[in-house]
């Protein structure tokens, strides 16, 4: 009993109490005891060891069958040590600062996670790695701060663009309301004008005054729906659509973007884009934009979306009833004339070297010009070795007089916009170069010619007058304003035309032939020629019908059965030029009723207007444009529908001034100012 208690680790306390049992039975019990725990105890510290053994030997085990497994993709080529964890490194630091929404960051950990397992040689490898390349460089939550002050935007909007007033007034407004809410939110704008007018060029200005990102593309025959919603990432080379490019580029969730020719969309067996336009430009759903590439909502919400167009009529309308339109007329001559002055001429005179480049030219009016300066090459000879230096030579200023500019507009450029004008004022300064380097190589050459006397650079006239104009941009496009001088023949009136490329005047000729006497009596006719659309030939039937019913009232016994005793023809000349749109009726039916009269209209008047079949003159548009065709036609005397005198009256004062103009409710009072004596 004494052996097998030493055995043990009891205490002291505990032997000592097998020391003093006295039976031998009792000190057996004790000490067996004593084993018992001991027993225990070395079976509960055998099966701690035992799973400390285990889990050691399991990590063990894991790390070399991770060591083995390296080392066999190794040999395989399949060792991913070479780029992809600095890959993974990369995408989780582009992601940081950033708020990341929690669908899109669900959809980032899952594909890190796929991408981390898969082999570089596999066809999916490239494909997760650009997805999630396109994925980590969203501007996820970042945005520019927009700027808020009305009198900055508009100095910037001014310094870079004349006129413009709608478009103008509508960012201020855009920023006054943002001042308020202390964010300025997503639009979507259209603005709607003829070529030149500075739609596009205006979207620029307009970022810099919001002071946000700019971007721009253009959909102008665009017939893949892919491009707006991207490719699927299933396809080889897919890529996301437009807008996520933007904002990947722009680095910034709340961009300018530019959206250029939407009138000019195309559709084709790939979809439709336009239509694929209605989520992008919906505020209700861009919010959520999905693209087909990332598929993952993105908020375009914040972007000021700005759509430029030539005409509404080729926009869908659904479309266009998202989009808040501004419409852009054209240019009239002064404004023509202070735009050349100020922002044509002095940028193509330093584009082509005749002055010299500012630094900042936005920090100066353009009438502040350096003295332009030149540098000629001259030799100095120095212990015969042939050195060239730069002297600088004071050039002759080059300029453009105020008559030639008005000329150049009124003869060769009257276009709505002033690119036209830009190329012609460019070819200008382009030929003053060249007048100027000759002169410059014709006099080092006189130098080297002692007997002759050189000519000096600064006797060098480069001032282009009136005059001189035709030497430098050739004959002049237009030679008059009227196709007719004087008195107009009867049967031939004046009308006002709009188009794309800004107002016209539009001569309504109206030719009579008598009729045989089997055919007398019959049915009147009307044949037109002039290349017209359906819509103006219709218009000349509901004219003739109006002018028979005013020949039948207003005329004698002799005149009012003219157009059943004639076969009538109405001509529009420009026949190789287009023409449709109902603002003719006003004019065919005064041009039949001059013809039946055999009596001429107003030499100076001009009318626009359409007519309906009780006599009505409907509302047109166009009023700004026709008013300018009408000033330089020479036209003193206008006619405009009741419904167009709000629009005439918003006209600047000088477009107005020195017009005679008349507001007709119906054909009556057209007939009163076109043959006051009848």
């Amino acid at each position: 009993a004494h052996f097998a208690a030493s055995l043990t680790t009891a205490s002291g306390a505990e032997l000592m109490t097998v020391l003093e049992t006295e039976g031998p039975s009792e000190k057996l019990r004790a000490a067996l005891e004593l084993v018992k725990k001991e027993l225990e105890l070395s079976q509960l510290q055998q099966k701690i060891a035992i799973q400390i053994e285990e889990k050691v030997s399991s990590h063990q085990r894991e790390f070399m069958l991770r060591e083995q497994m390296k080392m066999i993709k190794k040999e395989l080529g399949e060792d991913k040590s070479d780029g992809t964890d600095k890959l993974m490194d990369k995408f989780k630091q582009r992601l940081e600062g950033k708020t990341v929404p929690k669908e899109v960051q669900e959809s980032i950990e899952q594909e890190m996670e796929k991408f981390s397992n898969l082999a570089k040689e596999s066809q999916e490898y490239q494909t997760t790695r650009n997805y999630l390349d396109w994925l980590t460089m969203m501007p996820w939550g970042a945005h520019s701060e927009d700027t808020l002050s009305l009198i900055k935007a508009r100095q910037i909007l001014d310094r870079d663009h004349y006129g413009l007033n709608d478009v103008k007034e509508r960012i201020q407004e855009l920023i006054a309301v943002g001042s308020l809410r202390g964010s300025v939110q997503g639009k979507i704008l259209c603005l709607v004008g003829p070529p030149g007018v500075g739609k596009t060029s205006i979207g620029r200005s307009i970022a810099e005054a919001l002071g946000r990102e700019y971007y721009r593309f253009s959909v102008g025959g665009l017939y893949d729906v892919a491009e707006i919603k991207g490719h699927r990432r299933t396809y080889v080379g897919a890529m996301p659509g437009k807008i996520v490019q933007a904002l990947k580029k722009v680095q910034s969730s709340n961009p300018l973007v530019l959206i250029d020719e939407v009138d000019k969309i195309g559709r084709g067996h790939q979809g439709d884009p336009a239509s694929a336009l209605l989520e992008l430009l919906d505020p209700s759903q861009n919010s959520s934009f999905m693209d087909h590439y990332l598929d993952v909502p993105v908020d375009c919400s914040r972007i000021l979306f700005v759509c430029t167009a030539n005409v509404t009529d080729t926009i869908p309308g659904p479309l266009l009833d998202r989009m808040e339109v501004i419409r852009l007329s054209g240019y009239d001559l002064q404004e023509k004339v202070r735009i050349a002055e100020d922002y044509l001429v002095p940028n193509s005179m330093r584009e082509a070297g005749l002055w010299p480049q500012v630094e900042s030219e936005t920090s100066k009016a353009p009438e502040e010009v350096v003295e332009p300066t030149a540098t000629v090459p001259s030799s100095e000879a120095s212990e015969g070795v042939s050195k060239k230096a730069e002297v600088a030579v004071a050039l002759p200023k080059a300029s453009i007089d105020a008559k030639a500019i008005e000329s150049l507009i009124r003869w060769y450029c009257r276009e709505a916009g002033v690119r036209n004008l830009q190329k012609q004022v460019e070819k200008i300064c382009r030929k003053l170069a060249t007048q100027l380097v000759e002169h410059r190589e014709k006099g080092s050459k006189q130098q080297e010619e002692p007997e002759k006397a050189p000519e000096r650079l600064e006797d060098l006239e480069l001032h282009v007058t009136e005059d001189k104009l035709k030497d430098y941009v050739g004959k002049p496009v237009f030679l008059s304003d009227r196709l007719y001088e004087g008195e107009l023949p009867a049967g031939t009136v004046l009308g006002l035309a709009w188009t794309s490329m800004g107002g016209t005047v539009l001569y309504i000729e109206a030719m009579a032939l008598a009729r045989g006497a089997a055919a007398k009596g019959g049915a009147p006719i009307v044949n037109v020629t002039g290349q017209l659309g359906s819509v103006m030939k219709e218009s000349s039937q509901i004219a003739l019908l109006n002018a028979r019913r005013q020949a039948s009232a207003r005329f004698p016994e002799d005149r009012a059965k003219f157009f059943e005793e004639h076969d009538i023809h109405v001509h529009c000349p420009e026949g190789a030029t287009p023409k449709d749109g109902p603002s003719a009726g006003v004019t065919m039916t005064t041009a039949l009723l001059s013809l039946a009269l055999d009596r001429p209209a107003r030499a100076d008047l001009a009318m626009t207007g359409e007519v309906s079949l009780n006599g009505k003159v409907l509302p047109v548009g166009g009023i700004k444009e026709k008013t300018i065709a009408a000033r330089r036609a020479g036209c003193k005397a206008l006619i405009y529908p009741q419904a167009n005198q709000r629009d005439f009256d918003e006209l600047p004062e000088y477009l107005r001034e020195g017009l005679e103009v008349h507001f007709a409710t119906s054909y009556d009072d057209v007939f009163k100012v076109a043959f006051p004596e009848v």
